[in-house]
């Protein structure tokens, strides 16, 4: 049973990180929460000289969830560019004047 939970917790601990990095928004809340749910129980489940794997996974899972309500908060800005903008209108005019040109 400790082995099974171990390997649950592993496996939905990666996909925390990997929905961490990506852009997935909150939807990494979930595995997380299932790495951090699965290596408490492996935690528990352990022998005191088996609780190694245990409480670094749980360690992972911890901090990945906060990473991932961190980057929720955090808010993704456009500045706009008012120099791009310009030198866009600039070439769209001379654009047009070496069409009229020929």
């Amino acid at each position: 049973m400790r082995k099974i939970l171990i390997v649950l917790a592993f496996l939905f601990a990666v996909i925390a990180i990997a929905f961490a990095i990506l852009p997935m928004g909150t939807i990494g809340l979930i595995p997380a929460g299932l790495a951090l749910l699965f290596s408490v129980l492996a935690f528990v489940k352990s022998s005191p000289e088996q609780k190694n794997i245990p409480k670094w996974l749980l360690v992972a899972a911890t901090l990945t969830l906060i990473v991932i309500i961190a980057r929720s908060f955090a808010t993704d800005t456009v500045a706009n560019d008012p120099e791009f903008e310009k030198t866009k209108i600039e070439s769209k005019q001379e654009d047009l004047k070496d069409l009229e040109d020929l």
